[in-house]
């Protein structure tokens, strides 16, 4: 008898220290815990970008969409909060744009356009920056000698098709023409960068050629009737002004029976007969990749070389050349104009 009732007390004990293990291990609460009603957050992160475009049009807004698919899909859709900013096609409020953005602390900073970018790299040295419709980033960016990597807190995707193929769709489109203008703005540095570029291509195939420049878009109507009164074809290169303002562009040049070559699709819509083009949206999904591999990875975007659209396609405006009489080569694809 004595030894079931020992018995006895040794397995109580037992039971009372296993209930309350499981009080604290399988649903019940310790001491410590009594009380208290806080439910544990997530230790998802959900990353702040910033977005600062230059100014809406067709081209920025895909690479915009581009950039933003590709970050959720790489992070989940849950994972990005956005604050997408529109400059207006202003340098200054691109400035004050991306101030607010490291004033908020975002974790990256997307520069659409060139002007975006500067403002971006002039507001921070540390918050990465990844940029996208960047013609030129040595040129942007002004490193004297580039080596496809920026040594700073950039990185991104550049929106240059090859500018010896574009001089050659001038002379294959419009083979009589004798001088070319080049219609651009002063204010953008990529823009220059490819007018001069095309320049020696010129050369090298024997056409002439004038440079029409305005300061900003109130010039664009006087500049391009310049342009046509003085010249037998245009090339608009990737230039944001001249995207923004293809109407007014269009109602002059159309009229006066001129053809425009233009550098990017969007500007070939508005006023152009034909492009050698990149797909902003692909380029500004490719940003969105890189920008996710810096966020998730912890990549540096010093390291990060420049990427460059390699899909390249020959376009026209069925419509224009047809009013023109253009003969346009089998290898290109017909797109619509706006």
């Amino acid at each position: 008898m004595k030894k079931k009732k020992l018995l006895s007390i040794v397995l109580a004990g037992v039971l009372a220290v296993s209930c309350m293990s499981a009080l604290t291990g399988c649903g019940g609460k310790s001491t410590s815990e009594a009380g208290s009603t806080t439910t544990a957050k997530s230790t998802d992160k959900v990353y702040k970008v910033g977005i600062c475009q230059l100014v809406q049009h067709d081209a920025l807004d895909a690479a915009t969409k581009g950039f933003k698919e590709a970050m959720q899909k790489e992070l989940g859709e849950d994972a990005v909060e956005f604050d997408e900013q529109n400059a207006a096609g202003d340098s200054a409020t691109c400035a004050t744009i991306v101030n607010q953005f490291v004033s908020n602390g975002d974790d990256l900073i997307m520069a659409n356009a060139t002007p975006a970018l500067q403002a971006a790299i002039s507001a921070t040295a540390d918050i990465p920056i990844v940029a996208t419709s960047v013609t030129d980033y040595g040129t942007a960016l002004d490193i004297d000698e580039w080596t496809g990597t920026t040594g700073m807190n950039v990185t991104g995707t550049a929106d240059l098709a090859p500018l010896e193929d574009q001089a050659a769709m001038i002379k294959e489109l419009v083979p009589d023409a004798k001088t070319v203008g080049i219609l651009y703005c002063s204010a953008e540095p990529n823009s220059k960068y490819q007018a001069t570029t095309i320049e020696g291509y010129l050369d090298e195939i024997g056409l002439a050629y004038k440079e029409y420049t305005c300061a900003d878009s109130n010039d664009v109507s006087l500049v391009t009737q310049k342009a046509c009164d003085e010249c037998d074809v245009l090339y608009i290169p990737t230039d944001n002004t001249m995207a923004s303002s293809t109407e007014i562009i269009n109602n002059i040049a159309e009229p006066a029976g001129i053809p425009i070559v233009a550098g990017e699709e969007g500007i070939c819509k508005g006023c152009g007969i034909a492009t050698l083009s990149i797909s902003y949206y692909d380029i500004g999904y490719t940003a969105g990749e890189m920008a996710a591999e810096i966020l998730r990875d912890g990549k540096d975007p010093k390291d990060m070389e420049i990427k460059l659209s390699t899909d390249l396609t020959k376009e026209y405006i069925a419509d224009r050349c047809e009013k023109l009489k253009i003969t346009v080569p089998d290898d290109y694809t017909a797109i619509e104009a706006e």
